[in-house]
């Protein structure tokens, strides 16, 4: 099955313009299959065809991945894992940090880790709002912040406050397009139509900073 699935994620990167090794079609292929496994007893995500994960999980998610700068990114509300996996599979040179306040996510989130052998990945499980890192004594802010379906941008901005600087990149994936951003902190910096190969819906990405004091 491994084959047929690898050769579909080749064909639609293709279509979206998006080039990676075997070896990193295989791993992402790998991780997909982990969901399907372990979805028939932790209800990870509503998509149980392993077929259909190929565009509306890796395809979907690595739409956004040519947007990432930085080498420390945080994947909000990470869930199965989408989109911070497939970032992290995709760039091994960066770091990734996935928090989810659900323990059976966490805790696949974990053995995927170990399984697919990603060792510039982080799993926390806690409320990103009570999530303060710190190293050396000193506050850690993140390059960028990633959300994919996991609530309102203005709840995005508001729960992750405490992790940006004014150099931190939000990006909100959306389906159907909304680039209203309450209040005056913040700044839209961009918003993107995705095109997404196998997948017949709208898909957006807003990339939003907050405004220099």
């Amino acid at each position: 099955m491994k084959e047929p699935l690898r050769q579909q994620l080749e064909f639609g990167l293709k279509q979206m313009g998006l080039h990676y090794p075997v070896e990193t079609q295989q791993k992402l292929v790998h991780y997909i299959q982990l969901i399907a496994r372990w979805n028939k007893t932790f209800n990870l995500t509503a998509i149980r065809d392993v077929e259909q994960m190929v565009s509306k999980h890796l395809l979907d998610s690595l739409a956004v991945q040519p947007f990432i700068e930085g080498s420390l990114i945080l994947d909000v509300g990470s869930g199965a894992g989408l989109p911070g996996i497939p970032f992290a599979i995709t760039s091994p040179d960066k770091h990734f940090v996935l928090i989810d306040t659900n323990g059976k996510k966490t805790r696949f989130l974990t053995q995927a880790k170990i399984d697919l052998k990603l060792d510039n990945v982080d799993i926390v499980h806690q409320r990103v709002e009570e999530y303060r890192p710190t190293e050396d004594g000193h506050r850690i802010y993140f390059d960028v912040i990633t959300a994919r379906a996991y609530a309102t941008t203005e709840a995005i901005l508001q729960t992750t406050s405490q992790l940006q600087d004014a150099n931190t990149t939000i990006m909100v994936m959306q389906g159907k397009l909304d680039e209203r951003i309450a209040g005056d902190d913040y700044r839209l910096l961009g918003s993107h139509q995705l095109e997404v190969y196998g997948l017949d819906a709208e898909r957006h990405l807003l990339e939003i900073q907050k405004r220099p004091q």
